[in-house]
């Protein structure tokens, strides 16, 4: 009984190993710091591979970890502008609110595409800065690790070099992840496809796809059957040999254009936990070329 007393008391006496709290607004940034900082972070998204990150419910549970959060990793392009600010203020955590150095947003660390000419509400969900949709360039997850290394190394200190290391590797796995999949996905260099969101405009970029339709006849709004028609006219004479959309979109518009069309309608990961092959960021995109290629067939 006394042995058990004193390990008791050293359990709760001994400093554990201290860990970075972290908070990302989803699972592809989420995945970034874990592969980045290992067993030195404690890491949790705020959303799932199946939920569309504009629009998010900021629940008390999610207030909550903002509480405790010690860095906040968000997309920004105003991806999350519906929710987030609720989060950091209702946290009431000075460290993760815009401006400090507790709030990092990947977005400002590569050139965005689709930067609107003109704002104007009426044509839809358009976000001033350009389309947030970066995670599906694997290049520019490089950019965006090394400045979140860079981060990390801030907040904590003492564990610099393991965040410069942990990058270093990253980096080193992600190039030679990167020249696989390129050669692999040479066949789609060219390849005219639909999209039911104007999601991929990076992974068009990327692959060389071309895109030559959008479903959506504005952004982020359900498109009507007589949108669909016109869509579905114009594949007479510019044709999508396929039609995309991200996993967590309802797929009736996809659907019916590919039946009337005959052509496949490919669901596309768009993130870690998208699809069940899509466990981390390698297999991410392992699984979204794989599902691009046999879209060929």
């Amino acid at each position: 009984m006394q042995r058990l007393i004193v390990l008791l008391l050293l359990a709760f006496t001994l400093p554990a190993q201290a860990t970075l709290n972290v908070l990302a607004t989803v699972p592809e940034w989420a995945a970034l710091v874990k592969e980045i900082g290992g067993d030195k972070v404690n890491v949790v998204a705020a959303t799932n591979g199946l939920q569309d990150p504009h629009r998010i419910e900021a629940k008390p549970s999610l207030i909550a970890r903002g509480r405790n959060a010690q860095l906040l990793v968000a997309t920004g392009a105003e991806l999350e502008v519906g929710w987030l600010p609720l989060v950091q203020r209702e946290s009431g955590n000075p460290a993760i609110q815009s401006g400090q150095p507790g709030y990092f947003e990947a977005a400002r660390y590569v050139t965005l595409r689709e930067v609107p000419a003109v704002l104007d509400r009426s044509h839809g969900d358009v976000h001033a800065g350009g389309n947030p949709h970066i995670q599906t360039d694997p290049r520019l997850y490089l950019k965006i690790g090394e400045a979140l290394a860079e981060r990390l190394a801030l907040l904590d200190p003492a564990q610099a070099q393991a965040y410069q290391a942990g990058y270093r590797s990253f980096a080193e796995r992600w190039k030679a992840a990167i020249a696989r999949w390129e050669a692999k996905a040479a066949p789609l260099k060219g390849v005219p496809v639909l999209v039911q969101h104007d999601a991929f405009p990076y992974l068009n970029a990327w692959l060389g796809l071309k895109q030559v339709g959008v479903l959506e006849q504005k952004p982020g709004m359900e498109p009507s059957s007589g949108y669909l028609a016109e869509v579905l006219a114009r594949q007479q004479h510019n044709p999508g040999r396929m039609v995309l959309r991200p996993a967590y979109q309802y797929d009736a518009p996809s659907r019916w254009i590919a039946d009337k069309a005959g052509i496949p309608a490919v669901i596309l990961p768009f993130t870690v936990g998208g699809t069940a092959e899509a466990k981390d960021l390698f297999s991410l995109f392992d699984d979204t070329v794989n599902r691009l290629l046999a879209a060929l067939r």
